[in-house]
């Protein structure tokens, strides 16, 4: 059996098979059929129910395009994994998860149903950690529900804060002003709210102080109301500074916490405080806690690979000491 799918233009087809049709002898292997794209037309040839769902595969991701969703490799890859596993009607809901942001920036969607539960648990809860392997959007996704929050009114300022910790280094010995010294270490959160907004808007918001980034030594005997509160890099957070931070909770705020377990930058002596958190708040009602994993990693496919590989050769580590 046989059957084509006409595309609207070139742009997508090419998006969905890749500009030079890279994609489509992934696509084939994985759904047990013969693809051959040429202008704006795909045929998909095969056993019936082989074709039958190929073209229902390619239409998902045609609505998923038209709703604003970007399809890149990783995105491929990960439909056509849920797919196969019979999770058609979830891929559906993924794509339906939307953040609007900022006019003129593109939305923001979650890439992979970790990272969806994730979007659901902030939307849910007031104080919400997302707790995960480098890549997997935890930030990222974090600032996409604050601008999204702040643009609705839901909250009338953005707090951005990071514990000021690295390695050999400390902030007393870089040049410059509060924000400069500050500035290096609040990168990530920056990036991802260029991201978002334009630069005259948050130039704007800074000055009006409606968005503020600040080290986390500098939230201590504050009350944080009707504010989004993102604290990046917690596993970098002593316990002490952790329940400082708890307790800045204000009314009609929400607070979402990230971190990586696995890059601690704290002296060998010092116990996480975002480790602590998640074994004492485990349970309690308006606090949830995301565990993002390494099919969550939504960057290069080699990352998943560095991730599982370092795991893996540390817990051999810790075998051989114990044993």
């Amino acid at each position: 059996m046989e059957t084509t799918v006409y595309f609207d233009n070139a742009r997508e087809m090419q998006d969905l098979a890749g500009r030079r049709g890279e994609y489509l002898p992934r696509m084939a292997r994985e759904l047990g059929v013969r693809l051959t794209g040429r202008d704006i037309r795909l045929k998909i040839e095969g056993e019936a129910a082989a074709v039958a769902a190929a073209q229902r595969f390619v239409e998902r991701l045609r609505a998923a395009r038209r709703d604003g969703n970007v399809i890149r490799e990783h995105t491929l890859v990960y439909a056509l994994r849920a797919f196969a596993g019979g999770r058609e009607g979830d891929l559906e809901k993924l794509y339906l998860c939307r953040l609007d942001v900022s006019p003129g920036k593109p939305p923001v969607f979650p890439r992979t149903f970790g990272q969806q539960a994730y979007v659901e648990a902030i939307r849910s809860t007031d104080i919400a950690f997302g707790i995960g392997p480098a890549g997997t959007g935890k930030t990222y996704l974090a600032m996409a529900m604050a601008v999204s929050a702040l643009l609705r009114g839901e909250v009338s300022r953005l707090i951005l804060t990071r514990p000021a910790v690295e390695a050999g280094e400390s902030l007393g010995f870089l040049p410059g002003d509060l924000q400069q010294k500050v500035l290096p270490y609040l990168r990530p959160l920056y990036d991802a709210l260029y991201d978002m907004m334009g630069p005259e808007d948050i130039a704007r918001h800074m000055e009006r102080g409606v968005i503020e980034v600040a080290p986390l030594a500098y939230m201590r005997g504050r009350t944080l109301n009707h504010a989004f509160v993102i604290l990046d890099e917690a596993q970098n957070t002593t316990p002490e500074q952790m329940l400082m931070f708890l307790t800045r909770l204000g009314f009609d705020s929400k607070c979402v916490i990230t971190g990586d377990l696995t890059q601690l930058d704290l002296p060998p002596n010092k116990v996480s405080g975002l480790l602590e958190a998640r074994r004492f708040l485990h349970g309690i009602e308006g606090i949830s806690f995301s565990e993002l994993k390494d099919a969550d990693v939504v960057r290069h496919e080699l990352v998943q690979r560095v991730i599982r590989a370092y795991r893996e050769g540390r817990l051999e580590e810790r075998q051989r000491k114990q044993a």
